[in-house]
């Protein structure tokens, strides 16, 4: 997979360094003991509360560093990319912030992180200084296992003892307050792929369709593969893992961590799908959806709750200096507003009526651009996007459904509907443009019953926002020459310019509007706008029912 780094062997420092470089001015520092030993701890420290100190292998971003500062962590110290902080390092992270209230070690259950951390602890108490250390053992993806893993629910554990070291309460106190924490916490990941470590080669052991659930944040295989599948179900075989290891009829903070590469869109998806499951009714916080404790790029996300109490809702709640915490916010229902109501509209738009003249006309163009579907995708596949034709049918769709509610007896009134459906349903450029064009059709319509003058005025107002004219390749060449023709009041040379418009795109190989503008000229080169082949088609059938 590919990364964007220089060596290797330089990605974590640099990374750090770019963090202290974007964050605020006096607000974090790092040792001179750089590159060897990677500490980053708050510039403001002065040792008169207690440390809390936390860190790890590198590629977790924004753990640790980013959770550094006021109410958070004190210092963290880094490893290489999943590599554990040697013993020297946290030894030396100990002795820049710990003064004489002493200092928590918070980590997470990886052997590595155990044994580097506890002995940095013990040769400090040596020295001296009063330290503590709480393991964070939150994954519940193994039954049964002794040693479970230490994943995203840690940043519960660094949120609070924070809080209480900013209190200024003592070592003891803190500590007590972390460790009951990290007892009560229960979280679980699941991914689509494997994380990709930039400068090693990578081979994703998952299939196509196959995601895997109970997974690392090193990489580590899941507990068991799944077949892919609908967030929903995937969310509803999470809640059931997770709730036996919840306490019946408490309240929790949900924590919602992107584990590095899932879109903002789908990590959204996810938080409704979790909050409209069963264990939503048991969170009364929640914490993102946000990248918190990832994984490097995996494709994945964790959900990690913590039984809540006054303390710990106080602590979880309140405001911090890193940035990358994301503030809790109360579950609450979805607030809904009532949007304005319309009235019935230009010339009682609203109020149905017919005209067998109009009904035929309509049906027949709608039910000819539908049929025209695969061929104008077809050639909208060559110069844009491949979805003129599903766009403009969606449109012509929409109008044959709402044919019977149509004020088909008054034309302004219909104009006006058209252009309201087609906003409403055609989406895309095209329907904006089409609604435009009939909503100003209609104005003009209602002022003078002159429907060929109406719609040239309906033209101006479209291309005056579209910005769109004749030679740009766009629908603007079938549909001005058609409607000036139209002036004359012959539909049939109406639908030869529209016809000779369309073809005239063909000779066009440089579109300055809409996604054919993205084109270059080979592949424009004998094509046909699909949007004028669209209008010329329309004007055919409106020529034939003449």
């Amino acid at each position: 997979m590919k990364h964007f780094f220089n060596r290797r062997e330089n990605i974590v420092t640099e990374a750090l360094d770019g963090l202290l470089l974007t964050s605020s001015k006096g607000r974090l520092a790092r040792l001179d003991s750089f590159p060897d030993i990677k500490v980053i701890l708050r510039a403001d420290w002065d040792k008169s509360k207690v440390a809390i100190i936390s860190g790890g292998g590198a590629g977790h971003e924004p753990s640790h560093a980013g959770f550094v500062g006021k109410g958070m962590l004190t210092a963290a110290v880094s490893g290489e990319i999943f590599a554990s902080p040697s013993v020297d390092a946290v030894l030396t992270a100990i002795r820049a912030v710990t003064g004489e209230k002493g200092a928590l070690l918070i980590v997470k259950n990886y052997t590595g992180d155990r044994l580097n951390f506890g002995l940095a602890a013990e040769k400090a108490r040596t020295e001296g200084f009063d330290v503590e250390m709480v393991i964070v053992a939150d994954d519940i993806a193994i039954p049964e296992i002794n040693q479970p893993r230490g994943v995203a629910g840690t940043l519960f554990v660094h949120k609070i003892a924070g809080y209480h070291a900013e209190r200024g309460e003592d070592l003891k106190t803190v500590a007590s307050h972390a460790a009951a924490a990290a007892g009560d916490i229960a979280s679980l990941g699941m991914s689509l792929s494997t994380c990709s470590v930039p400068g090693q080669a990578h081979e994703d052991r998952l299939g196509e369709n196959e995601g895997e659930l109970g997974l690392g944040i090193h990489g580590e295989p899941g507990v068991e593969r799944i077949t892919l599948q609908p967030v929903a179900d995937i969310v509803a075989t999470m809640v059931a893992r997770l709730s036996p290891a919840l306490r019946e009829g408490a309240s929790h903070c949900l924590l919602i961590n992107n584990l590095g590469a899932v879109p903002p869109l789908e990590m959204t998806v996810i938080a409704n799908a979790v909050l409209s499951s069963p264990l939503g009714r048991r969170v009364r916080l929640i914490i993102g959806p946000a990248p918190m404790m990832t994984a490097l790029n995996m494709n994945g996300f964790s959900l990690s709750l913590i039984r809540l109490d006054a303390v710990r809702e106080a602590a979880l709640t309140a405001a911090v200096e890193p940035h990358a915490w994301m503030p809790a916010v109360e579950r609450h229902e979805i607030q809904i507003i009532a949007a304005p109501r319309t009235s019935a509209g230009l010339n009682g738009a609203a109020i149905a009526g017919d005209n067998l003249r109009n009904r035929r006309l309509i049906t027949a163009l709608c039910e000819h651009l539908i049929s025209q579907e695969s061929e104008l995708n077809r050639l909208d596949g060559r110069v844009g996007d491949g979805d003129t034709g599903s766009t403009v049918a969606t449109g012509a769709r929409s109008v044959l459904a709402r044919l019977d509610t149509l004020p088909l007896d008054r034309p302004a009134a219909t104009l006006a509907s058209l252009g309201d459906i087609l906003g409403t349903s055609m989406g895309g450029s095209s329907g904006v443009l089409l609604s435009i064009f009939f909503t100003a059709a209609a104005k003009a319509m209602a002022d003078k019953a002159d429907i060929s003058a109406a719609l040239l005025a309906g033209l101006d107002r479209m291309t005056f926002y579209g910005g769109a004219g004749v030679g740009d390749r766009t629908m603007v060449d079938a549909l001005s020459p058609a409607l000036q023709a139209l002036a004359s009041g012959d539909v049939a040379a109406a639908a030869k310019a529209a016809a000779a418009g369309a073809e005239s795109t063909k000779a066009m190989t440089k579109a300055k509007a809409g996604r054919a503008s993205y084109v270059g000229e080979r592949d424009l080169a004998g094509v046909a706008d699909p949007g004028a082949v669209a209008v010329a088609g329309a004007f055919g059938v409106a020529a034939s029912l003449a």
